[in-house]
């Protein structure tokens, strides 16, 4: 099989599975609205899944390494977050819902990672290009989250779970035609056991801290925003395409990044996230005018690509090879599990309250995360460039 059929089939895989995210995002909470949860309820649902990811997510990697048989555990991990989905199509009440969707997301939010383990062995071994093929997921995410709003504006929000169900199935039908795991061995030296004691010292405490605050004060947008917009009167189709262009912005970040990475610290790109945080995040709590939400959806170019571009090159940067894994894992479990779950139950109560205030409370995050940003810059350059023991 040649290269670019190879690369075709790994990246209709991230095609479907980020199509898939890209309409449970947006509206898997206005699901759960029409389903009878409160606010709260929502938040903590949200937030549940969240931290449980922490868990599950390493989990199935470790049944997918320990196995040997990557393909087969990502299609055991689709089945069961398409069997669990379809679960709900009739449930009600808090706790049924929360059950049974604490394994339909736990198993969808885990393919993606296997996914890329297994994308990242071909890509050592038949030297494929992974950005070009990751790429596609931003893509599908767009255009599901696009579709999706005229097709519940036109059918109502009972059509999520059928579409979400149908692209889960699709996602399936990829992973099986994905190739076999590539035999090649990778880099020993990557895999080798390094120091990890750098991990524990203030600066990148620092920065795990900073990073988890920015990506934690998307917990608001996340939750309740298309709740929010729908209240303000903004039908469906207006609200997938906002959605959608806060991705285009960031997949243009990532096109045009290559220069800007190369001339800043990843401490810079922290700060430029946190100071586009707070912008964006008080001008949505603050109105609903059309303009201006277009206007501060390019701004997650800045809050998450931004935030994102750091956070990995700040790692790529500081931690050990040999511990350059237990770093992302960090940063993973911070982030997005143990952050962003405090975020979202923050969220929760504060928006039953008032909307406004829960934006307003996601610009603070955002706020702190500025000042550890400003602290981290405090340090010598040459403390954000590679470790003397690292190769490029």
């Amino acid at each position: 099989m040649s290269a670019t059929q190879l690369s075709v089939r790994y990246a209709a895989f991230y095609t479907a599975i980020f199509a898939a995210i890209g309409i449970y995002i947006p509206f898997w909470p206005l699901w759960l609205g029409e389903k009878g949860l409160s606010a709260p309820e929502i938040a903590t649902l949200l937030a549940a899944a969240s931290w449980l990811k922490i868990a599950t997510t390493p989990g199935f990697a470790q049944v997918s390494d320990r196995s040997g048989r990557p393909k087969v555990t990502m299609a055991v991990v689709a089945l069961l977050s398409v069997g669990f989905y379809a679960l709900l199509w009739d449930s009600s009440g808090f706790w049924p819902i929360l059950l049974i969707s604490l394994i339909a997301v736990a198993a969808m939010q885990a393919l993606p990672p296997l996914g890329d383990s297994l994308t990242l062995g071909a890509v050592y071994g038949r030297g494929l290009d992974y950005g070009r093929i990751r790429l596609w997921g931003s893509i599908g995410f767009i255009l599901a989250a696009a579709v999706a709003g005229p097709l519940v504006e036109t059918y109502g929000i009972g059509a999520f779970l059928p579409f979400l169900l149908l692209l889960l199935v699709i996602t399936l039908g990829t992973i099986i035609v994905l190739p076999p795991q590539d035999k090649t061995p990778q880099n020993t030296a990557s895999q080798s056991k390094g120091d990890w004691r750098p991990l524990l010292k203030p600066q990148f405490l620092i920065f795990l801290i900073c990073a988890s605050l920015l990506q934690a004060s998307h917990a608001t947008y996340y939750a309740f925003s298309t709740i929010h917009w729908q209240l303000a009167g903004h039908s469906e189709t207006v609200i997938g395409l906002l959605w959608a262009e806060g991705v285009a912005a960031e997949v243009l970040l990532f096109a045009i990044s290559g220069a800007m990475v190369r001339r800043m610290r990843p401490s810079t790109l922290l700060l430029i996230g946190g100071i586009c945080g707070i912008v964006r995040w008080l001008v949505i709590g603050e109105t609903t005018w059309l303009p201006a939400l277009i206007g501060v959806q390019l701004l997650h170019a800045g809050t998450f690509g931004a935030t994102h571009l750091g956070a990995m090159h700040f790692i790529a940067r500081r931690a050990p090879i040999g511990a350059a894994a237990t770093a992302q894992s960090l940063y993973s479990a911070f982030s997005g599990g143990l952050g962003m779950g405090l975020a979202l139950l923050l969220a929760g109560v504060l928006y039953r309250e008032s909307p406004a205030f829960a934006f307003f409370a996601m610009a603070g995050l955002a706020g702190i995360a500025v000042l550890l940003a400003l602290r981290l810059l405090s340090f010598p350059r040459s403390q954000e460039e590679r470790l003397p023991h690292e190769t490029t």
